[in-house]
């Protein structure tokens, strides 16, 4: 029949040649960047770690840790610890100085018009003022323990150091004081003992300066205006 179909294809009765198994799709090369490239996925596609990225963030971008504030070195801690223990300590010691200045004072008054009058009234006096002074300066103790705490400036710093120099100073008035005051005390090792007591006093704020005023303690304060 010359109108007959010789395509095999065309015709269910023609047997067909076997062609080659199916391998699945062509394989395609990988896209830079992840699945998505450099373009964001779209919004709430879960994204690194299991969370949904926002919206616009790159598929694999870094989700890092937020950045950590500078930590306060241990040199500035320490000296505003000793800060508050000097405090403490003044404030006994200004209680003692003022209770032994009201019992001078009462010697005097009962002494009349002697010269020793005079001498337990002038010393009365000079308790009483050593008393205010260093109640004054427990004071700026904590207020400069506060301050180098919770603030990073050179206010903080100067106070700090402002209030162990004074610490400093009133512990060399006081054995100065006490060698002029014991000078005619009968008994050997008399001076040496209270003149060791009263260095005792300078030993914490002598600590806390040296911890503040050069090294990390200093360039902490330097570093910015506040914690």
């Amino acid at each position: 029949m010359s109108g007959a179909v010789t395509d095999p294809w065309a015709d269910p009765s023609t047997p067909t040649e076997p062609g080659a198994p199916y391998t699945g799709p062509p394989p395609t090369a990988p896209v830079p960047g992840g699945s998505y490239g450099q373009y964001p996925p779209p919004y709430g596609y879960p994204g690194p770690h299991g969370y949904p990225a926002p919206y616009g963030q790159p598929h694999g971008a870094p989700w890092g840790p937020p950045p950590q504030k500078p930590r306060r070195p241990g040199q500035v801690i320490t000296s505003a610890v000793l800060a508050f223990v000097q405090a403490g300590v003044v404030l006994i010691a200004s209680l003692y100085v003022w209770f032994f200045a009201s019992l001078a004072d009462v010697a005097a008054a009962e002494a009349g018009a002697a010269n020793t009058s005079r001498t337990m009234q002038a010393l009365a006096t000079e308790g009483t003022v050593l008393a205010v002074v260093q109640l004054v300066s427990a004071v700026l103790l904590v207020v400069a323990g506060i301050a180098a705490l919770n603030r990073r400036t050179r206010l903080a710093w100067l106070l700090l150091l402002g209030a162990h120099a004074v610490q400093v100073v009133l512990a060399v008035y006081w054995t100065v004081r006490m060698l002029v005051v014991l000078g005619d005390v009968p008994g050997p090792g008399a001076e040496e003992s209270f003149v060791a007591f009263t260095l005792f006093f300078a030993a914490a704020p002598l600590v806390g300066l040296g911890l503040v005023v050069g090294g990390p303690g200093r360039r902490w304060f330097a570093g910015g205006s506040q914690a």
